[in-house]
C-alpha cells in the first residue's frame, strides 16, 4: 500500500517508516529535515516541510492509501503542534479523498484516564505531562469529529526495547499484569497492523506490555 507518515523522525515515526518498508509498502515520509530519517530504500519518498505548512502536507498526502500520524513534541512545549498539525493532515486527506487515518495518542487521553493508577492521574499527568495530554485531547477531538476512517492508538509510557509483536491492546482497565509501558517499535507494529484492518475502526485502543 501507499502510506504517508507524519512525525517520521520521532521515536515511533522512525519505526513506522522502517517497518513499513520491510513489509513492502511504499512510504512517503513527511519531515522538516530529510537527513533525520534513518531508513533508506527505493520505496521511500521524502517530502520536506513543516506539518503546519499546508502545501507540504497536501503534497505528502496526495495519492496515498493510508495516513499514519505520529507527531510529537517535547514535554514542556505549549504550542499544540499535534492538534494543529493534525488539523492540516485531516484537511489534506479530505482534499485528496484519502479516508484511513491511524493516529498516535496516549494512554490517559479521553476516557482512558480512568484506567490509570492514582499516581498517574493526580501526579504524573497534571504535573509532568499536562501539556502533552492537553494537546492529545485536542488532537483526538479533531480526529473523532472528522468523517475519516480513523483509529487512535493510546500507548503507555515509551520504554527501551525491540520489536517483539508481543503486547496487549484494546484492554479497558489496568491490572497488575499490565506495565503501562511499551516500546516505540511495538507501537509502530500496532499502528501498521491497522492499515488494512477494521478491527479498531473508530476506536481508541490502549497499548501496553
Amino acid at each position: 500500500m501507499k502510506l504517508a507518515v507524519f512525525g517520521s523522525t520521532g521515536k515511533v515515526g522512525q519505526q513506522i517508516v522502517t517497518q513499513a518498508l520491510s513489509l513492502g509498502h511504499e512510504v512517503t515520509a513527511h519531515a522538516r529535515r530529510a537527513d533525520k530519517i534513518e531508513a533508506k530504500g527505493p520505496n521511500l519518498r521524502i517530502v520536506e516541510g513543516d506539518v503546519l505548512d499546508s502545501t507540504s502536507v497536501r503534497e505528502a498526502v496526495a495519492g496515498q492509501d493510508v495516513v499514519l500520524c505520529a507527531l510529537g513534541m517535547p514535554l514542556r512545549n505549549k504550542e499544540g503542534l499535534r492538534a494543529r498539525g493534525t488539523r492540516h493532515i485531516i484537511e489534506a486527506m479530505k482534499r485528496a479523498n484519502v479516508k484511513k487515518l491511524v493516529c498516535l495518542s496516549g494512554l490517559g487521553a479521553g476516557e482512558s484516564l480512568e484506567m490509570l493508577p492514582l499516581h498517574y492521574r493526580y501526579l504524573i499527568l497534571p504535573l509532568i505531562l499536562r501539556h502533552v495530554f492537553n494537546d492529545h485531547e485536542n488532537q483526538e477531538a479533531l480526529v473523532k469529529q472528522s468523517d475519516l476512517d480513523w483509529v487512535l492508538a493510546r500507548p503507555g509510557n515509551f520504554t527501551k526495547g525491540t520489536h517483539t509483536g508481543a503486547y496487549k491492546h484494546g484492554f479497558t482497565e489496568i491490572d497488575k499484569s499490565i506495565s503501562i509501558k511499551i516500546s516505540p517499535a511495538d507501537v509502530a507494529d500496532f499502528m501498521l497492523g491497522q492499515v488494512a484492518s477494521d478491527a479498531y475502526l473508530h476506536q481508541a485502543p490502549a497499548l501496553s506490555y
